[in-house]
């Protein structure tokens, strides 16, 4: 009885593979309009309303008013480069404006050198006294920060849970502690770095244009930097591939609470007075802000940069209604609807990725 020979069990020889088809390089090639709506949409309506603004009113484009600009929407501007490197982890912060007056009214009470001075009239004695009043108002906001990040990083309670109820208790700790009256009457140093310039350039203007700096060479060019991206990214695999997750949770709220103690001493300055309504809806303002800049709210995309545009799209669209003459009461319609569509376009264009 003949055996047939068995088939040849030895792999088959793959050919070399070729160029690709200039079919295939097109297709790479092919840009995705959501994809790039999603990412130079605010950019682009920036540079739209800047010149629509200036053709409608030409005192829109003076150099005053762009600096003043800058100069309102630098306080927020300040809290949202500290929430954009929450939101990145996939986070929330909804405490930062009660936390701004919070370090407010420290910062002034340290200023003043006792609480017995809440009704104002005595000024501060300036100099040293400023530098004590401002590292009053960073430390307070930076301890807040890292107990909001123990709660959330180390206990495991949600983000949003913990920042919810620091919005209400830190401002009531703010009416505690001033007994429900203002601060107010400072000395010109102190009043320095709310009001006062750098040749042509306010003060609060520039310490909001170095965050934004620093924090895009933190996230972009730093091993930190890519963490805070693992992290937002996916949280399970950035704690299995070694990273400390817990600590890196703690160092954003952190950073967030650095910020907004620092936007506390700088209104108190500009404003010449810590008031227990200060910072009021800013914590909505610096999510809106870093939203509109293209972070997504589901973490690990996102930057600092578009922060900057987000911010500046707000101020610049709050100037321009009031220099055309709208009502302020449309203004919350119309960033709210920018947040809206800002969302929605990032959803879109995660679900053409996939």
């Amino acid at each position: 009885m003949s055996t047939q020979s068995s088939p040849s069990t030895a792999p088959a020889r793959i050919a070399p593979a070729g160029p690709a088809s200039p079919t295939a390089e097109a297709a790479g090639r092919r840009l995705d309009p959501v994809a790039m709506l999603a990412r130079f949409a605010p950019l682009i309506f920036l540079l739209v309303l800047v010149v629509l603004l200036s053709v409608l009113e030409p005192g829109f484009r003076t150099e005053r008013n762009l600096f003043n600009v800058m100069r309102q929407i630098s306080f927020i501007g300040i809290l949202a480069v500290g929430m954009t490197f929450v939101i990145l982890t996939a986070g929330i912060d909804l405490s930062v404006g009660s936390l701004l007056a919070f370090s407010g009214i420290v910062c002034a009470s340290a200023a003043k050198g006792s609480r017995s001075l809440l009704q104002g009239g005595a000024e501060d004695s300036g100099g040293v006294q400023v530098l004590y009043a401002a590292l009053a108002a960073i430390g307070v906001g930076l301890l807040i920060g890292l107990f909001h990040g123990l709660l959330i990083g180390k206990l495991g309670i949600p983000a949003f849970i913990v920042t919810l109820g620091g919005l209400g208790a830190w401002r009531g700790a703010t009416l505690v502690w001033s007994g429900g009256q203002p601060i107010s009457s400072f000395s010109d140093d102190f009043q320095f770095w709310g009001q006062g310039f750098v040749g042509r350039i306010p003060v609060p203007v520039l310490f909001f244009l170095a965050f934004v700096v620093i924090g895009h060479v933190v996230l972009k060019y730093t091993q930190y930097g890519r963490w805070i991206y693992a992290l937002g990214g996916n949280a399970e695999a950035a704690r299995l591939s070694g990273l400390s997750t817990t600590a890196l949770t703690v160092s954003v709220y952190a950073i967030s609470g650095f910020c907004a103690g620092l936007g506390g001493f700088l209104l108190t300055s500009r404003l010449n007075s810590a008031e227990q309504v200060a910072g009021q809806n800013y914590e909505l303002r610096a999510i809106a802000a870093v939203v509109i800049g293209g972070t997504s709210l589901f973490g690990g995309a996102g930057g600092v940069i578009g922060t900057f545009i987000g911010a500046m799209l707000i101020g610049v669209l709050d100037n321009g209604l009031v220099i055309l003459g709208v009502s302020p009461n449309y203004q919350p319609i119309v960033v709210g609807g920018i947040i809206v569509l800002s969302v929605f376009v990032d959803q879109l264009a995660k679900q053409r990725r996939r």
